[in-house]
């Protein structure tokens, strides 16, 4: 048993290592697309606030956990509706399929935001903060185009009284000899679009532009490289009666040179009150299934839960599955809307 805790361990560590460049997944981005697409910066009609706690692998000595806290908001949006309470007709669901087919896109407009992101897993600690802008323009009474862009930077660090080395020799050249913690800094770019109605939404992003090599030591042929991360989502929303919807989409993840992802989801909602769902991930090293529950609270906070199970044989027998924790505040939001109009 504990030769096979630490081939698995070795494994995951070594896989991490050598992935360093790729993003963290998540398996409540359908509900903050944001954290993966610059172009969405700005969309809603008040001030979008994330955060997020992902323990992924619980029950593994190590295993990665990510946090993030997002924020972005429009800038010179102005609402169709008239006034507050415009857009509710009495004893019919205000963010039903009659409100999507009298759905309309607001005038051009501009959105800024920030996302604060720390991925930890083992003895390396990445974390990244960038600032973000988009530009929301229409074209058509009913769909709308925006494109953004991120920047920013990103720190790799490594401690190294960290490691556990066992019978191996802690003199690794890779990572020097000194046993303290390590940094290196780099700068990130991103830029994504983003096509969207009250029905669907067609987004593309590309993350890590810049590429690059981060090494904790001067010799050349040590380091890992970072590489662009590519995301392509599509979704569409259908109407089972007037308060529940069905919401199906599917993301593509991909960074050269390892690995491609296939996220497919499935969100079922009541109103704008209460929604569940779930998601299956196509991927070799790190596939899974998972399920999702979701409730608002008033008009200015909702909360959400995700489980995941991973469906690799070895990390099946040690680990207690992935656990995800998503807060959501809407500042400023005088439309009373209870859930995202634009995403979902």
């Amino acid at each position: 048993m504990r030769k096979n805790f630490f081939i698995v361990m070795i494994c995951l560590l070594g896989s991490f290592t050598s992935m360093a460049q790729a993003k963290p997944y998540y398996t409540q981005y359908i509900l903050n697309n944001y954290i993966l697409n610059p172009g969405i910066t700005g969309i809603e009609n008040y001030t979008d606030i994330k955060l997020s706690y992902r323990n992924q692998w619980a029950g593994i000595n190590g295993a990665p956990v990510t946090t993030y806290l997002t924020i972005h908001s429009p800038i010179g949006k102005k609402d169709l509706r008239t006034n507050a309470t415009s857009f509710k007709i009495p004893g019919e669901h205000p963010g039903g399929p009659k409100a999507w087919d009298e759905y309309a896109v607001s005038p051009a407009h501009h959105g800024i935001g920030l996302n604060v992101i720390n991925d930890k897993a083992g003895y390396i600690n990445r974390w990244s903060i960038a600032a973000t802008y988009a530009y929301h323009k229409p074209l058509g009474v009913q769909t709308s185009l925006a494109a953004g862009f991120c920047a920013g930077v990103t720190s790799v660090n490594l401690d190294r009284s960290k490691i556990v080395w066992g019978n191996l020799d802690p003199n690794d050249p890779a990572i020097g000899y000194n046993n303290g913690t390590i940094s290196k800094v780099r700068p990130e770019v991103g830029v994504g679009v983003w096509l969207y109605s009250a029905r669907y939404f067609v987004g593309a992003s590309v993350l890590n532009i810049i590429p690059g090599k981060v090494k904790f030591v001067t010799d050349k042929q040590y380091g890992t490289y970072f590489t662009p991360n590519y995301f392509a989502s599509a979704g569409y929303r259908f109407a089972m009666t007037q308060d529940i919807s069905v919401l199906p989409s599917v993301m593509v993840q991909y960074w050269q040179p390892q690995l491609t992802s296939v996220h497919a989801n499935v969100k079922l909602q009541y109103q704008d009150f209460l929604w569940i769902g779930g998601s299956y991930r196509f991927a070799n090293l790190v596939g899974g299934y998972s399920g999702m529950i979701g409730i608002n609270v008033s008009n200015t906070f909702n909360i959400s839960y995700a489980y995941e199970h991973a469906t690799t044989s070895r990390l099946q027998t040690y680990t207690k599955g992935t656990h995800e924790v998503v807060l959501g505040f809407l500042i400023g939001n005088k439309y009373g809307d209870s859930c995202p109009r634009n995403i979902w």
